[in-house]
């Protein structure tokens, strides 16, 4: 049975590297690593790449979802 895809705060963790390495690995943005470490951001496919390919994966082999729900802020909402 195939392992369950691990999110990235579980790779940093098992590869014992944190987020600003990640981001320095990668090469994509700090701030935007910080929020898909939180799951706060969904990245785009060419940082999904960037970042799978720090452990040796491939995009499809990471969870990418997000943590927080995601929700109306400003607006009337519902009538």
């Amino acid at each position: 049975m195939a392992e369950a895809p691990k999110s990235i705060a579980e790779l940093l963790i098992h590869h014992k590297i944190d987020w600003r390495t990640l981001a320095e690995r990668s090469c994509v943005d700090e701030q935007k690593v910080t929020a898909i470490v939180l799951g706060r951001w969904t990245p785009s496919p060419q940082d999904r790449d960037a970042i799978a390919a720090v452990f040796g994966l491939t995009r499809d082999e990471i969870a990418w979802g997000h943590k927080t729900p995601i929700q109306h802020i400003y607006g009337q909402g519902p009538a």
